[in-house]
This record gives C-alpha cells, sequence and structure tokens, in this order.
C-alpha cells in the first residue's frame, strides 16, 4: 500500500494530502504573517469517508504548532469542529478581539 504524504502548497496556499501522486484532501489557507485563515477543506469524492481530511487538519495544525509563530482562525465549519472535538489544540486558535 502506498503511503500518504503531506505537503504545504504555499503558491497554492493549501495543504495537501496525497497517496502516491493523487491528491486526497486539501486544506485551504489564507496566511497573513501572524494568522492562518484555515478557509475550506475538501476531500476528492472517492476517497471520502475515511477520516482523511482531519488527518491533514492534524497534520496542519501540529506544523503550526511546531513553528510557533502563526495563530489559526477556523473560518471552515469542518476546521472548527475539529478543533471542537479536539480541545488539546485549541491553544493555537486566535483570541477574539473584544467589543
Amino acid at each position: 500500500m502506498t503511503e500518504f504524504r503531506f505537503e504545504d502548497q504555499t503558491d497554492a496556499s493549501r495543504w495537501a494530502m496525497l497517496r502516491g501522486d493523487e491528491l486526497v484532501s486539501v486544506l485551504d489557507y489564507r496566511d497573513d504573517g501572524r494568522t492562518v485563515a484555515m478557509t475550506r477543506a475538501y476531500t476528492v469524492p472517492t476517497f471520502r469517508g475515511h477520516g482523511y481530511a482531519g488527518r491533514l487538519v492534524a497534520h496542519a495544525v501540529a506544523a503550526l504548532e511546531a513553528r510557533g509563530d502563526r495563530d489559526v482562525v477556523p473560518t471552515c465549519w469542518y476546521v472548527a469542529d475539529w478543533f471542537a472535538a479536539n480541545p488539546r489544540h485549541r491553544g493555537i486558535l486566535r483570541e477574539p478581539r473584544s467589543a
């Protein structure tokens, strides 16, 4: 079985999960130098139902945590749900601004 690999494709502003050369899932983002807005998680239909988007979000969050220089804004509903289900990673979330 072919192993999965993860790529931060900065030119396309997305994280990608690939199996061999085949695209499995993507996580689009906008990076302003201080925060990374995770805007869309998408899995190719033939790969859906196996938790690949969750694995990709986990990988991207771990990479950002290791860098330590960005906060995350989960604008995608899937990413927001992922953070709700994985509270130990909430420390990387940007604090909401006071009104």
